[in-house]
C-alpha cells in the first residue's frame, strides 16, 4: 500500500460539480456537489450531511477526521487514497474502480462496494455496522482489527482476500468467500451458513 503522492503546499479551494483540482486544500460543509470532479493531490476534511463524488477521478488524496452522513463515490475512479479517522454514515464506493485505499480507524454504518473492481485496500481499526460487497471483484484486500455486524459478499469474485482481521457478527453467503483466508475460529463460527447453503439441516 502506497501513500498519497502529496504536495508540500496546498491552495484552499471551494467544491464544485465537475472541477478540476491538483494540490488543493478543502473544507467541506453541508450538501457538496463534486460529481464528475478531478481530485488530484489534495487534502480533505469534512463535516458534511452529503458528498457526492459520483463518477469522480479522485488521486493522491488524503481525508483525516471527517463527519459525512453520506459519501458517495459511485462509479468513481480512486488511487491512492487514504481515510483516517471521522464518522461517515453511508460510504458508496459501488462500481468503483478502485487501486490502492486505506481505510484506517474510521467508524461506517453502511459500506457498499457492490460491482466494485478493488485492487490493493487495506482496511484497518474501523468499526463498519454492515459490508456489502455483491459482484465485487477483489483482489489483495486485509481486513485488519475491524468488526462488522453483516457482511453481504453474494457473487464477490476474490483473489488474495484476507477475513482474518475482521470480527463479522454474520456472513449472508459463506459459498462466496471462494479465494478467502479465515482462521479456523471463523470456519466454526461460518459452519451453520455453510450447513443451510448445502442444505443440512443440524438439529440437537
Amino acid at each position: 500500500m502506497t501513500a498519497p503522492d502529496l504536495p508540500p503546499a496546498f491552495e484552499p479551494a471551494s467544491p464544485a460539480r465537475s472541477i478540476d483540482l491538483i494540490a488543493a486544500e478543502l473544507d467541506l460543509t453541508g450538501t457538496v456537489d463534486l460529481a464528475y470532479a478531478t481530485l488530484e493531490q489534495c487534502v480533505v476534511s469534512a463535516d458534511a450531511e452529503s458528498v457526492d463524488l459520483t463518477g469522480a477521478t479522485v488521486v493522491d488524496v488524503d481525508m483525516s477526521g471527517a463527519r459525512i452522513a453520506s459519501l458517495r463515490m459511485r462509479d468513481a475512479g480512486v488511487r491512492r487514497v487514504r481515510i483516517v479517522g471521522g464518522r461517515i454514515g453511508t460510504l458508496d464506493l459501488s462500481e468503483a474502480r478502485i487501486s490502492e485505499l486505506e481505510l484506517r480507524d474510521v467508524r461506517i454504518d453502511y459500506l457498499n462496494l457492490g460491482a466494485a473492481k478493488v485492487t490493493d485496500l487495506d482496511i484497518s481499526g474501523c468499526a463498519i455496522r454492515t459490508i456489502d460487497m455483491p459482484q465485487a471483484e477483489l483482489t489483495r484486500v486485509r481486513f485488519t482489527a475491524t468488526s462488522s455486524d453483516e457482511v453481504d459478499p453474494r457473487g464477490m469474485r476474490a483473489k488474495d482476500l484476507d477475513l482474518r482481521g475482521l470480527d463479522a457478527m454474520a456472513y449472508l453467503d459463506a459459498h462466496s468467500l471462494r479465494g478467502a483466508t479465515l482462521t479456523s475460529f471463523q470456519v466454526q463460527q461460518l459452519a451453520a451458513t455453510i450447513a443451510a447453503g448445502i442444505g443440512i439441516q443440524i438439529k440437537d
